[in-house]
């Protein structure tokens, strides 16, 4: 087993203050609730690393399935020097069944809920947060809502406010060596949103391709940040004595073969898809049917205007496979680094430097 690449963080041992919880505070933010006024409310998401470690190795230990899991936290008011924030503490797994496409929680997982954290209160943990989000994983195609997550985290947002919904995506996570993750909140009904929701650059398999975007619009991403305090460090050093050699060891390109796999084969996927809309528009600047290349040639953004929608989705094409390829640079030549650091340059064939 491996560690998660978690980003490096300075120890801040002002940060313990993020895990205190003034009752004052939340009860206010309870009676006012100034969410219901503002749908933007809260613009940022801060994560202890205790609890982004704990989501990343749940979602890298479901492979290919979906995972899901709860957050606990509370809410931050605006400050003069920080805007409005939601702050997770702890995280932990759900006994939830998912699949390749979706995860949901059933009736057994929400009564696992309501036991956990009734235990944490009432237990030896006296633990005072509340349930502040939920967290699922998308292992390999990205950080974003389909039409079941928005209807999940709508749901809960009607009952259970404030709450917020994370994606971690496992399979980026290793092969790009940072946590590739993202946070988002449900716009109320009947809300129209300002400007455009998705993000066009995202790089998304094929078969997924429908279904991105397609509910961008009901919601929008918090900004993520993640903070280590003193009450942090010994979890993490414990974790780092027992798993340091496995994640020195580890090559993303042996760790996520499959994953490296799937990415060609969904480029070629969608060259192909490209190469054929070429022939049935008569060209670069016929038209487009319907399905990916549909969606890459509807979006709109800096450099789009005057291009035709074939040139958008070669433009799209070239660069995921730019992207591609830049990953497997980097998994090479840290896999050369290593072998240079931990050989000493010996030469095994003839026993010497």
């Amino acid at each position: 087993m491996e560690l998660p690449p978690v980003e490096t963080l300075q120890l801040d041992t002002t940060l313990d203050t993020l895990y205190a919880n003034p009752k004052s505070v939340q009860k206010l933010l309870d009676d006012t609730k100034p969410w219901l006024k503002d749908p933007y409310y809260f613009k940022t998401i801060r994560i202890s690393a205790v609890a982004l470690t704990k989501m990343v190795m749940h979602a890298r230990s479901g492979g290919s399935l979906e995972v899901m899991g709860l957050m606990t936290g509370y809410a931050v008011p605006p400050s003069a020097t920080s805007p409005a924030s939601l702050v997770v503490t702890d995280a932990f797994r759900l006994p939830v069944e998912g699949t390749e496409t979706r995860v949901n929680a059933q009736d057994e997982a929400n009564e696992y809920i309501v036991e956990y954290l009734k235990d944490a209160r009432e237990g030896n943990i006296a633990q005072e947060e509340n349930a502040i989000g939920w967290y699922h994983s998308h292992p390999g195609y990205g950080c974003w809502l389909s039409g079941i997550d928005v209807a999940t985290q709508a749901l809960q947002q009607k009952f259970n406010e404030p709450f917020v919904a994370v994606v971690v995506d496992p399979d980026r996570t290793v092969s790009a060596g940072n946590v590739e993750i993202g946070a988002f909140r449900t716009f109320p009904e009947g809300f129209t949103p300002t400007g455009s929701q998705g993000d066009g650059g995202a790089t998304v398999p094929l078969a997924k391709a429908e279904d991105f975007g397609a509910h961008s619009s009901r919601y929008y991403s918090l900004e993520v940040e993640h903070f280590k305090s003193e009450l942090d460090k010994g979890l993490l050093e414990g974790l780092w004595n027992k798993y340091w050699v496995q994640t020195l060891a580890q090559n993303p390109l042996l760790t996520n073969r499959e994953y490296s796999s799937s990415q060609m084969l969904d480029l070629g996927s969608k060259i192909g898809e490209v190469a054929g809309g070429i022939r049935r528009g008569g060209g670069r600047g016929g038209a487009v049917g319907a399905g990916w290349m549909a969606g890459v040639a509807g979006q709109s953004g800096a450099g789009a205007a005057g291009k035709s929608p074939i040139d958008r989705s070669l433009e799209k094409v070239v660069g995921d496979v730019k992207t591609v390829a830049a990953k497997e640079k980097a998994g090479l030549m840290a896999a050369e680094v290593k072998a240079k650091v931990f050989t000493c340059g010996c030469d095994p064939a003839r026993g010497q430097n």
